[in-house]
């Protein structure tokens, strides 16, 4: 399997892109309106299916007073058999429209992840990662007799084992993340406050809201500006609202009228965020070559410049030519950077700097200069 980590190819436009993606929200049955949409159209999924929590009657504190919980019919099936049944069609439906690199999220409790998963890999989906969401402030355990449900579990999949070019945005997660590697489980708090979308009578909308946060890591991991991400599940729209203010395409399937007319408000009210602050991340990889020569036929370093370390022991001479000279070896940035540390390589990028009036600069800093404007070009 290939994994693209790095988003968009280096050829492809960085920061220019549709600023007002389309978001939609279609009321009806997901199976059944998925199945209007065309095949291998879609570039992610997030899923937060009903968890089939098998909750018998009124849910009771100690003191007896009512646990606001999940009683709708929507979560209520009558066997697993059944619950089985519904997994399978929306997953199947959801396979269909999805890119041969798409990816597929999908959350869930104790109560039901388990056999979600083993129906994904029944189903031929190849499982990517399981994120643990570890809850900041979980509802607690009011009779005493577990332990507390601190965290819920989401499946990462690609559709299926021989999958090409699904998007991770590795480089950008570990620099948000002050250089380490992204983890795979997330401590994020339930939804509160003023993002808990309520009615009129003060009551929450929906009783399983999911914060914007775990949905905005979610799409900034796995998808790109411009992406088609859709939610069989559209519930109040958390998904529909991340994507819109991070400048995805958004489809939200919601059999409930009331909920899709909460999520359609709540989306209309978000403003995409700048296109610069959405640019996909440049990895040194993709960037496009500049080499050194350009700095001096640009006038950044002139001829007869020297160049030296972070510490100013060792100095070279910059050539007309674009090579280096230190003593009687003349060679590349990196050749003569590992010449100077007696290494057997080096990046001469990082290795030499120049003297500037506010001090030393790194020459790698005046190539991102160069490529800053190509990339504006």
């Amino acid at each position: 399997m290939v994994v693209s980590r790095r988003g968009a190819s280096a050829k492809a436009p960085r920061t220019k892109f549709e600023n007002t993606p389309s978001s939609r929200i279609v009321v009806g049955d997901c199976v059944a309106e998925l199945s209007k949409l065309t095949a291998s159209s879609v570039d992610l999924v997030f899923a937060d299916p009903p968890y089939n929590l098998q909750l018998k009657g009124d849910l009771k504190r100690p003191d007896e007073s009512h646990v606001d919980a999940v009683n709708d019919e929507w979560d209520k099936f009558t066997s697993f058999a059944a619950y089985d049944d519904f997994t399978r069609a929306w997953l199947l439906a959801c396979r269909r429209v999805m890119k041969p690199s798409a990816t597929l999220w999908v959350i869930g409790s104790y109560h039901n992840i388990f056999r979600v998963g083993a129906m994904m890999q029944d189903l031929g989906f190849w499982l990517l990662n399981d994120i643990v969401w570890r809850k900041s402030n979980p509802m607690p355990n009011f009779r005493g007799r577990r332990f507390t449900n601190a965290h819920e579990t989401m499946i990462w999949a690609a559709r299926d084992e021989k999958a090409k070019g699904y998007t991770f945005n590795y480089e950008a997660l570990k620099a948000a993340n002050e250089d380490v590697q992204a983890r795979s489980d997330w401590l994020i708090p339930l939804c509160t406050g003023e993002e808990r979308l309520k009615g009129n009578d003060g009551k929450k909308v929906h009783p399983t809201q999911k914060p914007e946060q775990l949905l905005a890591r979610v799409l900034l991991s796995s998808s790109k500006p411009g992406d088609l991400v859709i939610d069989p599940f559209n519930g109040t729209g958390t998904t529909g609202a991340v994507a819109k203010r991070l400048g995805r395409n958004y489809i939200g399937f919601e059999r409930d009228k009331a909920y899709a007319a909460a999520a359609e408000a709540r989306i209309a009210a978000i403003e995409p965020l700048p296109d610069a602050t959405l640019a996909p991340f440049m990895t040194a990889r993709e960037a496009p070559r500049v080499a050194f020569s350009e700095l001096i036929e640009r006038g950044m370093i002139l001829p007869g410049a020297k160049l030296v370390d972070a510490k100013k022991r060792h100095g070279a001479l910059v050539r007309a030519d674009g090579a280096i000279m230190l003593g009687d070896k003349v060679g590349s940035i990196h050749r003569i950077g590992a010449v100077a540390q007696g290494s057997g390589a080096c990046n001469g990028w990082t290795f030499w700097h120049v003297e500037t009036k506010n001090g030393l600069k790194l020459i790698d800093e005046l190539r991102a200069e160069i490529r800053s404007g190509m990339a504006a070009g």
